[in-house]
């Protein structure tokens, strides 16, 4: 079963990866740290070292516009932080 959904590429996390090793990724909210930990080394052929994860709630929205008042809510999802062990690295942008 897919429990990574996307990489996380951002300026923040990219500052990260360069300084300390560590990579984001979007996954799907059930997915435990073995789990994710066991799919990311046999999707990039790296080793883990250690899983931290985040559970970011929505958040509700509203502008003002022509139309009025439009209100919304953002998605929520849970973040993984994984940290590779020294000298392995993930390359995001070779399959472009």
């Amino acid at each position: 079963m897919a429990f990574i959904i996307k990489p996380l590429v951002t300026e923040k996390m990219t500052a990260i990866t360069e300084k300390e090793n560590k990579f984001g990724f979007i996954v799907r909210p059930e997915a435990n740290k073995l789990q994710i930990k066991s799919e990311v080394e046999a999707l990039y052929g790296v080793t883990v070292v250690a899983v931290n994860t985040m559970n970011y709630a929505g958040k509700n929205k509203s502008r003002y516009t022509k139309a009025g008042l439009l209100r919304g809510r953002t998605n929520a999802f849970k973040k993984a932080v994984v940290t590779l062990k020294e000298g392995d690295t993930i390359d995001f942008y070779s399959n472009i």
